[in-house]
C-alpha cells in the first residue's frame, strides 16, 4: 500500500467509520535514511554519463547522502528526498526525461506514487517539461514561485524571460501552492527551503535542505543554473530591477550554509569530478557557484555596453 493511501485509511479510520485507529508509529528524527539500501553507487553514474552529457540520456541514480537521491538524467539533475510519510522530488527533466527520472525512483525502491510534492529550479522545458506527466503518473502537488506557476500553469515562457520565444510550450501542469521566498516547503518530517535566485528565468529558485546518515548530518543546496543566457536582443542592462533581483539572490546563495551543492546541470558544479574524487562535500561550494555566475554577469554587463 502506498504512503498515500495509508494516510487516507488512516484518515477514515480516525472519523469513526471503523475500528479504532492503531497506535501510530513514531515519526523519525528529521532526514534520517529510510530506505534504498541497494542503491547503485555513484561510480555507477560516473562510468555511464559524460560532462555535459545529452539531456534525456538515461543514468543510473545514486545516493547524494541520507535520505536524498539523484534520479535526473546523465545531463539533467532530478533531486528526490525521500521519508515515509512522502517524498519530494526536483525538478522532472524534458518530458521523455521525466521517464528516467520515475524509473530511477522505482530503482531505488521507492513508489513513484508515494512522491507528495514535486518543486523546481527555473521553468524551462529542459528542467520542468516533464512537470504534467509526472504530476498524471504520481498524483503529487506542484509547489512553485508565482512567476514559475504561471509558465508551469500555462505551458508558455514568461514575457520577461530573458529567453522568452526560444522554447516550445509545455504541457501544462496545475499548480497547487505558491512558495513565497524564505518559506519552507514541508513533507512529514523534511523540511526544504526555497531562496529566491531569479536570474536565469524570473521565476527561478535554489532549494536548501538537510540530510543525515545516522549524526552525520550534511546542509544541501540545489541551487539554480542562473547563466547569464538570453535570447539575442535581450539586455540585462535594460532591465534595472530585474538585475537587483539577480545580484540578490547570487548573494543570498554565497551566504548559504551549503556543505553539498547540485545544480539543474550537473555539470555547472562539478558534480561528475567531485564523485570522481570522491566526495561530494565542498563547504565553499556555493560561494565559488555564485561568485562564477556574477563573474559572468559582470562579463555580460560589459559586453552590453560595449554594443
Amino acid at each position: 500500500m502506498s504512503v498515500k493511501a495509508m494516510v487516507a485509511l488512516a484518515a477514515m479510520l480516525a472519523s469513526g467509520c471503523a475500528a479504532p485507529a492503531p497506535t501510530p508509529t513514531p515519526t523519525p528524527a528529521p532526514a534520517q535514511v529510510e530506505t534504498a539500501d541497494a542503491a547503485p553507487p555513484a561510480s555507477d553514474w560516473v562510468a555511464a554519463c559524460a560532462d555535459w552529457d545529452d539531456w534525456d540520456k538515461p543514468g543510473p541514480p545514486f545516493r547524494i547522502h541520507g535520505n536524498s537521491f539523484y534520479v535526473g538524467t546523465c545531463g539533467i539533475a532530478a533531486i528526490l528526498v525521500t521519508s515515509p510519510q512522502g517524498h519530494v522530488l526536483i525538478d522532472t527533466g524534458t518530458e521523455a526525461g521525466a521517464e528516467t527520472v520515475l524509473a530511477n525512483v522505482e530503482r531505488l525502491g521507492f513508489d513513484p506514487r508515494d512522491i507528495a510534492v514535486l518543486l523546481s529550479s527555473h521553468e524551462h522545458f529542459d528542467h520542468v517539461g516533464g512537470a504534467a506527466l509526472v504530476q498524471q503518473r504520481t498524483g503529487a502537488d506542484i509547489y512553485a514561485s508565482a512567476p514559475a506557476a504561471a509558465v508551469l500553469a500555462s505551458g508558455e515562457a514568461d514575457k520577461d524571460d530573458p529567453q522568452a520565444g526560444m522554447h516550445d510550450p509545455m504541457a501544462p501542469a496545475s499548480v497547487g501552492r505558491i512558495v513565497r521566498p524564505g518559506e519552507t516547503v514541508e513533507v512529514g518530517p523534511l523540511r526544504l527551503t526555497m531562496i529566491a535566485t531569479a536570474g536565469h528565468t524570473p521565476g527561478a529558485v535554489s532549494w536548501q535542505w538537510q540530510s543525515c546518515e545516522g549524526e552525520d548530518c550534511r546542509s544541501i543546496v540545489y541551487a539554480d543554473s542562473l547563466s547569464p543566457v538570453s535570447a539575442d536582443d535581450y539586455r540585462f542592462s535594460d532591465h534595472a530591477a530585474y538585475l537587483a533581483a539577480y545580484r540578490a539572490g547570487l548573494a543570498d546563495l554565497a551566504a548559504l550554509d551549503c556543505d553539498i551543492l547540485l545544480t539543474p546541470h550537473p555539470s555547472a558544479s562539478q558534480m561528475r569530478e567531485r564523485l570522481v574524487a570522491g566526495d561530494l562535500t565542498d563547504a565553499t561550494a556555493c560561494r565559488t557557484y555564485a561568485a562564477s555566475i556574477d563573474a559572468r554577469l559582470n562579463e555580460r554587463l560589459a559586453a552590453e555596453a560595449a554594443r
